[in-house]
């Protein structure tokens, strides 16, 4: 069921006179949320089971019993667990009428078969209840919600009783959205235990990729020439494998982040319509694509340090001092090879731009940064100058290579890795060099304004309207 999400600004004025509003449970929540709203001009009674032992509100409070607090005021904050719901029954005549305002979260998803909102409201249903603040939490509050979300996520069944939750939510600073009824209250109270939910097909898929690649690499490069060459490189471990599996990744990541675009056009061109849902492994693909382009950024952030310190490497000095002292003594050197120099300067500035540009495309990426820009500036920067950076990064994979795709010897059959990080890049801009063609990318572009194919029997005379088919 869809819910109705409306924003509602974040100005609103403070009570004009004290409003007394009532906390049940004095933990660290509801001591926090008690002393934000103190500062905002409202009176607080905490209610509690054992008022004489309440020692660490906050100054200005007021400690009563759960019945006395109750009756000095109509909205009572519930500030306690759902295992002790159960007092609140022995309240219901004190608590007839009023707005009750559930905040609380369980230690995990579906661990009720039904919401702690609506368990509460069945409990007392001569009582208002409303679902609110278990979005925020008591640092939030305690830090003035600066560096925190201000979102709070508000749902119940009674609409003037939850305008009156969104006020006190408004006049705390914090940004109150309108879930609906009750039957949002299961999903607000999943929400703060979702962990990274857009990022864990990103982050499964890199990982899945850095172990497979990891694995390639030790077998073509420590284990073959340990069984065939009897030399020990496992110290490549350390850095040189890490800097083959970065860039790798990285470009794949990239790619992927453009390749389920290619395959929504081709499902458009093919159906004729952008009015049918996209399956749904390709709906959570695309949803997820700024995850997966974040991700591949820091894989090539990485690649950049790796290589950044490659000179500095004890193999390296090694090797290119024995180098130069095989010259010396051979009374030799090699003549400057000008195909080589500009292969070299070339992939390392396609990877410099390749880099810079991803830098940018992650930078716009930032809801600071996106919410600044207009959608065309937006979509420029994420797609044409996103597939400019692939080219690139592409290029610099192909130069790097060169010759050595058809030259290099590979131990046991097995290719260099970067070979692999060309493939799903190739594809996908091979698909888009294709979809630009006016005879596809005209239909595509009618499509996505609204322009349907019809069915051919929509064309067929009047006159075989009437004619059966068996």
């Amino acid at each position: 069921m869809e819910q109705n999400t409306t924003s509602m600004p974040l100005t609103s004025d403070l009570p004009i006179k004290k409003q007394t509003v009532c906390i049940f449970g004095t933990g660290d929540f509801g001591r926090s949320l008690g002393q934000k709203m103190m500062q905002c001009g409202y009176s607080i009674v905490f209610g509690s089971r054992n008022p004489q032992n309440s020692k660490m509100i906050p100054q200005g409070a007021t400690v009563l019993s759960h019945v006395e607090a109750a009756e000095t005021s109509d909205i009572i904050i519930v500030a306690i667990n759902r295992l002790y719901y159960d007092f609140l029954e022995r309240l219901k005549e004190t608590l007839h009428g009023k707005v009750l305002v559930d905040i609380s979260n369980n230690p995990k998803m579906n661990q009720y078969p039904e919401a702690n909102a609506e368990y509460l409201a069945r409990l007392l249903p001569e009582s208002k209840v409303v679902k609110a603040f278990n979005t925020v939490s008591a640092w939030a509050l305690q830090s003035g919600a600066l560096d925190a979300s201000r979102q709070v996520f508000v749902c119940g069944n009674d609409s003037k009783s939850k305008e009156r939750v969104m006020d006190i939510v408004r006049s705390l600073g914090l940004t109150p959205l309108d879930k609906g009824s009750l039957l949002a209250a299961k999903e607000i109270e999943d929400y703060p235990l979702q962990l990274f939910p857009m990022w864990k097909y990103s982050i499964y898929m890199s990982l899945g990729l850095s172990i497979v690649l990891f694995i390639y690499c030790i077998i073509r490069e420590v284990v073959y020439n340990s069984v065939v060459n009897n030399k020990d490189y496992s110290f490549f471990i350390i850095i040189r494998i890490p800097n083959r599996i970065c860039p790798v990744v990285a470009l794949i990541l990239l790619a992927l982040v453009y390749l389920p675009g290619i395959f929504a056009a081709v499902l458009q061109l093919y159906r004729g319509t952008k009015y049918r849902r996209f399956p749904d492994w390709l709906d959570k693909w695309m949803l997820c694509r700024k995850q997966l382009g974040l991700v591949a950024l820091a894989y090539a952030f990485v690649h950049v340090l790796y290589t950044l310190v490659i000179p500095l490497r004890y193999y390296v000095t090694w090797k290119r001092n024995s180098y130069v002292l095989q010259q010396a003594f051979n009374n030799k050197t090699d003549p400057f090879d000008t195909v080589n120099g500009w292969i070299s300067d070339s992939y390392l500035a396609m990877g410099i731009l390749g880099f810079s540009l991803f830098v940018l495309l992650g930078i716009t990426s930032l809801p600071s940064v996106s919410n600044s820009v207009n959608w065309r500036e937006f979509r420029f920067v994420q797609s044409y100058l996103g597939y400019l950076t692939l080219v690139l990064c592409t290029a610099h994979t192909l130069l790097y290579g060169g010759k050595r795709f058809l030259l290099a010897s590979y131990p046991w059959g097995l290719p260099a890795v970067y070979i692999f990080s060309l493939i799903i890049p190739c594809i996908v801009l091979v698909m888009k060099f294709i979809l630009i063609f006016p005879c596809l990318d005209r239909p595509l572009t009618a499509i996505r304004q609204g322009w349907e194919r019809k069915p051919k029997d929509l064309y067929e005379p009047h006159s075989n309207l009437g004619k059966s088919s068996v």
